[in-house]
C-alpha cells in the first residue's frame, strides 16, 4: 500500500486523485488550510489522514509541519491545489501578485522542502499539476502564468537534483478542466460556463495516476493532456 500526500484534495483534480487513489486502498494524508477544513476532507474520505497548514503564507508551513506527524515515508505528494485572479498587467497589484505567487510556486516549493526527507526514504514521486498556462502565457493570464512557469521550473530544478536517488518528479499540464475552478475563470472572463466542452477532473486524475503507476527506472517528465477537439 503505497502513501500519498495530497493538496486540493477538497475539490476538482486533487479531489478526483484522491478518490481514485482511495479506491485501490491506498493511504492517504490529505492537506487542508484549516481544522474545519481537516474535518470536512476526513469526513469525504473515510480513513484519510490530515495535515493542516494555510499554503497562503507558505513561510508558516515549516512551523505548522512541525507541529503534527506526517508519515515517516511518502511515495507520492501531488501538488494540485491552486488559486487564479484574471486581470490585465495595468490592473494587477502587488497584492494579488505576491497571493498567486505564493499559493501557486512558493507553497509547492517548501512543503517540497519539508517532506523530501520522507520522499528519498521512499524514492518516492512528485507530481505537480500544472496548466496550459504553464506553458504560455495569455492576455490578462500574467500572474497565474507566471506562478505557473515558475513551477515548471521548480520541477525541472528538482528532478535534476534528486534523480540520482530515485526521487521522480513529473509535470502534468492539463486543458481546461470542468472544476470550480474554471466555473470561477469563466465568471472573471465574463463567458458562461458549459462544463461539457472541458475536460473532466477524472481524465486528469487518469494522466496523474498512469505517471505514478510506471515502473520503476521509468519517469514521465512532462504530460499535457487537453480536451479532444
Amino acid at each position: 500500500m503505497a502513501t500519498h500526500v495530497i493538496t486540493g484534495a477538497g475539490s476538482g483534480i486533487g479531489a478526483a486523485v484522491a478518490r481514485r487513489l482511495a479506491e485501490r486502498g491506498d493511504e492517504l494524508w490529505l492537506w487542508a488550510r484549516d481544522a474545519g477544513r481537516a474535518r470536512e476532507l476526513a469526513q469525504h474520505f473515510p480513513g484519510a489522514r490530515t495535515l493542516v497548514g494555510d499554503l497562503a503564507e507558505p513561510e508558516r508551513l515549516s512551523w505548522a509541519l512541525g507541529h503534527q506527524s506526517p508519515p515517516d515515508r511518502i511515495d507520492s505528494l501531488v501538488h494540485s491545489a491552486g488559486v487564479v485572479d484574471l486581470a490585465g498587467v495595468g490592473e494587477l497589484t502587488p497584492r494579488i501578485w505576491q497571493a498567486t505567487l505564493a499559493a501557486n510556486l512558493v507553497a509547492p516549493a517548501e512543503l517540497t522542502r519539508l517532506l523530501l526527507p520522507q520522499l528519498r526514504a521512499a524514492r518516492g514521486h512528485v507530481v505537480f499539476v500544472n496548466s496550459g498556462a504553464g506553458l504560455r502565457a495569455s492576455p490578462q493570464w500574467s500572474a497565474y502564468a507566471a506562478s505557473k512557469h515558475g513551477l515548471k521550473a521548480l520541477a525541472d530544478a528538482l528532478r535534476g537534483e534528486e534523480a540520482p536517488g530515485g526521487v521522480r518528479v513529473t509535470t502534468v499540464y492539463p486543458g481546461r478542466t470542468a472544476t470550480p475552478m474554471q466555473e470561477k475563470v469563466h465568471r472573471q472572463e465574463g463567458k458562461d460556463y458549459d462544463p461539457e466542452r472541458w475536460l473532466t477532473a477524472d481524465a486528469v486524475a487518469t494522466t496523474v495516476l498512469t505517471a505514478l503507476d510506471l515502473p520503476r527506472g521509468a519517469e514521465v517528465t512532462d504530460l499535457t493532456v487537453r480536451p479532444a477537439e
